[in-house]
Parts: structure tokens; sequence; C-alpha cells
């Protein structure tokens, strides 16, 4: 079926549209002959017979065939470019070569899948940069009553020149891995039944790079200006407790409320149930019930006197108390929930 569908394809793409052409060409070109081009489809390699144009005096040429179906300095037609590009996000570009042949019976090599990924990423960074494009939450004037930004990194595997020259974590203290920053930009004019804030339907706006805290902090502060967020009645802050968000907070959105996200902060006292109870269930289960019944309620001092109510008898349980609660007594403020 797809070797069908080729023929069909190449067929339909070698008709000429000359009476089209007429328009695309500029004074002084002239048409020199036809050009043979090989495109590769999701139904596999299609030639092209295009009409080429050249005008003496620029020293250029082109095909006006191109343009129309999107080609320009690539073999690789729409529908395949992202295919490629899907699978680079996903995984890593040898997996995607695989995938693809497998999948859809089409070869590219691991580095055009790469080539295709960065130049998709690119485009993308054009379209973001492009406020004029995103002007659909500006044009409302309608108030916001509360305004979230949210924040946080996450550790990217890189190839090893991405990685050059880089610190790591590791032993041998080598990075592997580039941060990814990412946001997100929500409202809210509700709450339920409750008094629990309502997320706004559909208005979760997205933006993120591998680049620095300076340069992520411009990024999302454009997103910020352009959803409107600076007019909101309150304007939140949220993050999981690394200083690159509250120094971003603090420059770009001062008088926020900061808040420190309960998903991350229940992740530092289960750190301490696990090393002191262990295997023992229960007792790890309602010591961390309380601590989370303790945050609900804004009551972190409750939650750090629990844990130095620990008796440590290791170094690694010492260091454990030593680093939580230095967490929660930096970030109590963020924690009035």
């Amino acid at each position: 079926m797809h070797e069908v569908g080729r023929k069909f394809l190449e067929r339909l793409l070698s008709t000429r549209f000359t009476e089209g052409e007429r328009e695309e060409i500029d004074e002084g070109y002239r048409f020199v002959g036809e050009r043979e081009k090989t495109i590769l489809t999701v139904l596999g390699e299609v030639r092209i017979m295009r009409r080429y144009y050249y005008d003496r005096e620029r020293r250029n040429g082109f095909c006006p065939q191109d343009k129309a179906l999107d080609v320009v300095g690539t073999r690789f037609s729409p529908g395949m470019r992202r295919i490629m590009g899907k699978v680079g996000a996903y995984q890593s570009f040898g997996l995607g070569e695989e995938d693809i042949e497998e999948l859809a019976g089409v070869h590219v090599t691991a580095k055009e899948v790469e080539r295709i990924a960065e130049n998709l990423g690119k485009e993308a960074e054009i379209f973001l940069q492009d406020s004029q494009s995103r002007k659909e939450e500006s044009k409302s004037n309608e108030a916001i009553k509360v305004g979230y930004i949210e924040m946080d990194g996450t550790g990217v595997p890189m190839v090893g020149n991405e990685t050059e020259g880089r610190q790591g974590k590791g032993a041998d203290g080598e990075a592997k891995t580039r941060e990814a920053k990412l946001g997100s930009i929500f409202t809210q004019t509700s709450v339920d039944k409750n008094g629990y804030p309502i997320r706004d339907e559909l208005s979760t706006t997205y933006t993120g790079a591998i680049e620095t805290a300076e340069e992520f902090g411009k990024r999302i502060n454009t997103e910020a200006v352009i959803r409107r967020i600076r007019g909101a009645d309150r304007v939140c802050v949220i993050g999981d407790g690394a200083t690159w968000i509250w120094n971003i907070a603090g420059e770009y959105f001062p008088g926020a409320v900061e808040m420190i996200d309960q998903y991350h902060v229940r992740e530092h006292y289960w750190n301490v149930a696990d090393l002191f109870f262990g295997k023992d269930k229960k007792r790890r289960q309602g010591w961390a019930e309380k601590r989370k019944m303790e945050l609900d309620n804004g009551e972190v001092e409750k939650v750090i006197k629990s844990i130095n109510r620990l008796n440590p008898s290791t170094a690694e349980q010492k260091e454990a108390c030593r680093r939580e609660i230095g967490y929660f007594e930096t970030n109590k403020r963020r924690m009035r929930y």
C-alpha cells in the first residue's frame, strides 16, 4: 500500500504548476530548464521534476515548486519532518532512527533526525519570541483575579560536546546533563464549594529552554507581560525551593506571594521518614501523615520540631536532619498553606 501511494504521490507532485509560478517569479528571472529532486515522504522516496529559474545579474536561481511543497533547502517532506521532530524530542536520535524504520518503513539516519529536530527547535524559539503572534490573551480586557507563575528545572541527558567544560555532580566532576528550565502561567477567578482555588479552564501557557537563569528570567517575564499577569489583583510564584526561582521572582515579580508547591515539600519530610523508620511501614506512614496535616495547616514550626525530636544514630541521619531542617527554616514563609 505504501508503494502504491508513493507512485500516485510522485505522479501528483510532478504536475507542472506553471500558472501559479508566473505570480511567484520576480522580474529578471528566466526559465532555464527542469531540475530533478528526490523528496523523502512518509510513503517513501519520490522523484519530481521542477521548473528552474535563474537571474544572471543576481547570480541566483530557485524552483517555485519547492516553496509550494515546503521543501526549500531540504529533502524531507513536511510530514516526514514532523515524524523526525517527534521522535527526536522523545528519545535519543539513534533510537529515533530505528523507530522510524520499524514503524513507518522509511530509513533516515540518526544525524538527520538530530538536524531536523534542532531546526524545528529553532523555529519554535522564533515563534515564542514573536509576541505579535501570541496576543490573543492580551486582547481581553477582563480583569485577572489571581495570576500564577510556576517554574522548575530538570536535567536533560546530553551528548559530550554539549556538556564539555561544565561542572557535574558525579564523582568524576563531569556533567552528563544540562538543566532545562520550564515555566507555566495560568489564572484563577473562582473557588470551589470548599474555598479551594480553581484553575481557569484553558488558561495555561508554557515556555522553556536550556539556558541560564538570567536568560530564563527574561523569557518567563515576557510570557507574563503577554498574559497581563502584572495587572492581576494578586500574583503568586510557585517553585520547588531552588534559589534561582526566588531570584527571578524578586527581580521580575516583586511583591508576589511566593510558595513552594506541596509535592516538592512532601519529598523533604519523606526523606527523613525513610531514613529513620526504614522498613517499618506503619511508623513511617504515621509519622509522615502527621507532617502532612501540619503542613496543610501552614504549621511549619511543628514540622521542624518533629524532625528536631528525632534521635539520629548515624552520620547520614544527622546530615539529613540538618539539611531538611535548614530547608524548612529557609522557606517557612513560602509554606503558609
